[in-house]
């Protein structure tokens, strides 16, 4: 198996039928499986927890019900169908379903990102420009919601057109892309790191950069007022935005900070590697810590409904308590899902081998 395969993005063209390293292969399935588990328990149960307490839900809940619902979509339409890739060794599946499984698991990249980038915007409204979030508090939609699922579901439209199944070797079919030589791979890789990664983190560097600036305003303002006997200074606007704020939305401002770092820590190694697969003819492109680097991204889908219930402070127990609950309709929910990993090796290896 080419080790761009290992990749929701990459193309193997030229690949041909390339005997893969099996016992890589083994630990990639190992740590998808993992992956996949983790992502899907966490998230179902957190979104559950939401769910319940939708009459009451914050402006936050909202956005981290549906970060937690996009990355349901990672787990399940990018992890899951790329550890069914790596059982089998090659794409078991009709043009259509080649077609589609592309384009859903770049949704789940998409929509993970800019329900971030929406959330730290709207975080940077909440301490900078109160009286804006105020006025929007009442409509039914989230706008920025929508938005993020709206570029999302447009953004990976070019996968439908992308990517197909191919005849890679005389016999031999996999779901790949085929580029213009020698730039178009170049272009398409460096397009989805600008779009996905970069223009992403910039404007969410850029909200972050001015909260910290305002929250830091307000406390300087504080402090000569503290010290000043019956001296009143005026605040300026930015800064008496933040006069009253709260400690739960100063938590909420910790807990997106804290988002976006993971966020970058795990999704940072993959785009890197990804250019310098594309843009050096000499990388070690075949080499294990390639592959690895490329399958740990998805731990972002892991780490999100964690960092939240780090930082909640009753979700922890109701979360638990929804677990225990699953768990008592069957019996070991951890259990279950390793069976399931397990006879989907066995079916689709038996399928891989009678091709």
């Amino acid at each position: 198996m080419h080790p761009f395969n290992d990749s929701n993005l990459n193309a193997g063209v030229d690949a041909g039928d390339v005997a893969r390293d099996e016992s890589l292969a083994k630990v990639e399935i190992a740590l998808l499986s993992v992956i996949f588990v983790s992502a899907a328990i966490l998230n179902t149960g957190l979104m559950l927890v939401l769910w319940k307490q939708r009459k009451q839900m914050s402006r936050m809940r909202v956005f981290v019900f549906h970060l937690c619902l996009a990355d349901l979509v990672v787990a399940f339409f990018q992890v899951c169908p790329q550890l069914m890739w790596d059982i089998t060794d090659r794409f078991v599946g009709p043009d259509l379903v080649c077609r589609l499984v592309k384009y859903l698991q770049v949704l789940g990249m998409f929509s993970s990102t800019y329900m971030i980038v929406v959330m730290t915007i709207d975080r940077y409204q909440a301490i900078c420009n109160p009286m804006v979030t105020f006025q929007r508090r009442r409509a039914r939609l989230n706008i920025p919601v929508c938005i993020a699922w709206g570029v999302s579901l447009l953004g990976s439209l070019p996968q439908v057109f992308i990517f197909s199944r191919v005849e890679v070797a005389p016999g031999v079919f996999d779901c790949w892309a085929i580029f213009i030589q020698p730039w178009g791979l170049k272009a398409y890789i460096t397009w989805t790191t600008l779009v996905i990664f970069v223009f992403p983190i910039i404007a969410v560097a850029t909200c972050q950069v001015r909260i910290c600036r305002a929250i830091q305003m307000n406390l300087y303002q504080k402090t000569h007022q503290a010290g000043s006997v019956g001296v009143a200074l005026p605040l300026p606007s930015r800064a008496s935005g933040v006069a009253g704020m709260s400690k739960a939305r100063i938590r909420t401002v910790k807990m997106t900070v804290v988002i976006v770092l993971a966020y970058v820590i795990c999704w940072a190694p993959f785009f890197t590697v990804q250019l310098w697969s594309v843009w050096d003819t000499h990388a070690p492109k075949e080499t294990a810590t390639f592959a690895i680097l490329m399958l740990l991204a998805s731990l972002n889908s892991c780490a999100n409904p964690c960092i939240y219930l780090l930082f909640s402070d009753q979700l922890p127990k109701k979360l638990m308590t929804v677990l225990c609950q699953r768990r008592s309709e069957g019996k070991d929910l951890l259990h279950d899902e390793a069976t399931m990993v397990s006879s989907l090796y066995m079916s689709f290896k038996s399928v891989s081998d009678c091709k």
